[in-house]
């Protein structure tokens, strides 16, 4: 009698379960989303039916994919064509689902810390204000732009889901999205003229460590080391892992072409520790997106930090990043404020990001898309000849004279010096140094120089030696 009441039972959850089952999709799987162009995308999600089989077919083909959950869980891969639309997509179980408003085009995470999370109407959010914001929000009428914010949370492990969900740009929308991030789509979308979505994942004050899983940091002894060196605050998360958890993971599965990235200011009591760091960061989300995707970033401004050089040595660590395949920084030392943290050109730093994408990604030709970066240096008697790469057009100077150029000889003690544009190079010299060795630009947390290209892009600050440098 028990074994036939067990039966009934067993018989009673599994018919509930396949009549009354439920199919959940992540939230950034939903209307108004952007999947990227020309691919085999993932669509991914759950069902209360452990077994349920599923089609899933776009209004923009005949196809139907046809998968099955396993333990409730279930995926499939569906091809994408040029971009376009709006489509719909359909998933269909034991219900109809329609995802409706979705275009076909190209997707970018942006990340960071407070300059990427800086709204497009950031007066209003305790920030100094993006230039010219009003005019910027009531130009903001661009349907083909779509946001997806996810909300600022922590985890202690893996999530599989993150809240948020995808609007379309419009003037009242784009006020809470990051100006850099709305920037770069807009520069995108009016070169190339497609869709553009931008998944929106940053945290003021983080830093590097816990956009990173734990292990990754903890597993490595100098990771694990400077992470030791972080501040920790109750407005934002730095453990290794707790913004990774709740706000990256749940997104490695969605198609995208590449990221953006804004951050390094919270790195600065740990800059020496950013040199590996930065770098196994961009190869750890491409890992985990199985993808080697375009990662472009930007290299912090000028301002008055607390800690000496720290700013300094973080700005040489994402010079040096530049070593990864694939990526690309945008130098901003002309457009910071060195009394305000938050610069508020983000409409040109959101521009100079898209320029390293429509020229590298999109192989845009005709496009000057970085300023002057040091090549190499050669000593001529009483002076330091310094070339460059990316000096399209020429060097140019702002301003009568070449500033924050700085030259030494062996006993290491660098003075001001004297520097002069000779066709793609530098020369630099000082009456105070009769042999020099070595020449530093810019080398300061507060230097604005004057150093660009025809394209008016500014040089990137750098130095030829490589002595220790207290922080």
């Amino acid at each position: 009698m028990k074994k036939f009441l067990l039966l009934i039972a067993i018989f009673t959850i599994l018919f509930v379960d396949r009549t009354l089952a439920k199919i959940l999709l992540p939230s950034v799987i939903s209307n108004n989303m952007v999947l990227q162009q020309n691919a085999d995308v993932t669509i991914w999600g759950w069902s209360s039916n452990s077994t349920e089989k599923l089609m899933i077919w776009g209004s923009w083909s005949t196809d139907t994919i046809r998968t099955q959950a396993k333990i409730g869980e279930w995926s499939a891969s569906i091809h994408t064509p040029q971009a376009g639309g709006p489509y719909s997509l359909f998933i269909k179980g034991n219900e109809l689902i329609e995802i409706k408003n979705v275009m076909i085009g190209e997707v970018w995470v942006c990340s960071g810390q407070s300059n990427m999370q800086m709204p497009v109407d950031s007066l209003s959010k305790g920030y100094s204000g993006v230039l010219n914001f009003r005019q910027k929000i009531r130009e903001a009428d661009k349907p083909e732009i779509r946001f997806f914010q996810v909300f600022r949370k922590i985890a202690g492990n893996p999530q599989d889901n993150c809240m948020g969900k995808w609007i379309v740009c419009t003037p009242e929308t784009v006020k809470e999205f990051s100006a850099t991030g709305y920037f770069f789509a807009k520069t995108l979308n009016d070169s190339l003229g497609i869709p553009v979505g931008m998944i929106h994942s940053s945290w003021g004050g983080t830093p590097a460590e816990t956009w990173l899983p734990e292990e990754v940091v903890t597993s490595d002894p100098l990771l694990a080391e400077g992470a030791k060196k972080l501040k920790y605050r109750d407005w934002w998360p730095v453990k290794p892992g707790l913004a990774y958890n709740a706000m990256i993971h749940p997104l490695i599965n969605y198609h995208i072409a590449g990221a953006i990235w804004y951050q390094g200011e919270s790195n600065s009591a740990n800059p020496l520790v950013y040199r590996k760091l930065f770098p196994e960061l961009i190869r750890t989300w491409r890992r985990l997106w199985n993808k080697e995707f375009p990662f472009y970033y930007v290299q912090i401004a000028p301002y008055k930090y607390g800690q000496p050089m720290g700013a300094t040595l973080v700005r040489e660590a994402q010079l040096m990043t530049l070593k990864v395949l694939g990526t690309g920084m945008a130098v901003t030392n002309d457009i910071g404020n060195i009394s305000n943290i938050h610069p508020r050109n983000k409409e040109e730093v959101g521009r100079r990001l898209a320029l390293w994408a429509l020229a590298e990604t999109y192989g845009k030709q005709g496009i000057i898309y970085s300023g002057p970066l040091y090549r190499s240096m050669k000593i001529n008697k009483k002076k330091i000849e310094i070339s460059f790469d990316y000096v399209d057009g020429g060097l140019v100077k702002k301003g009568k004279e070449l500033t924050w150029f700085q030259i030494a000889g062996e006993d290491k003690k660098f003075v001001n010096a004297k520097a002069k544009i000779k066709g793609d190079k530098v020369i630099v010299y000082s009456k105070e140094v009769k042999d020099p060795v070595a020449v530093r630009f810019a080398f300061s947390d507060t230097a604005e120089p004057n150093l660009f290209n025809a394209a008016e892009l500014p040089a990137s600050a750098f130095r030829t030696d490589d002595w220790e440098v207290a922080y």
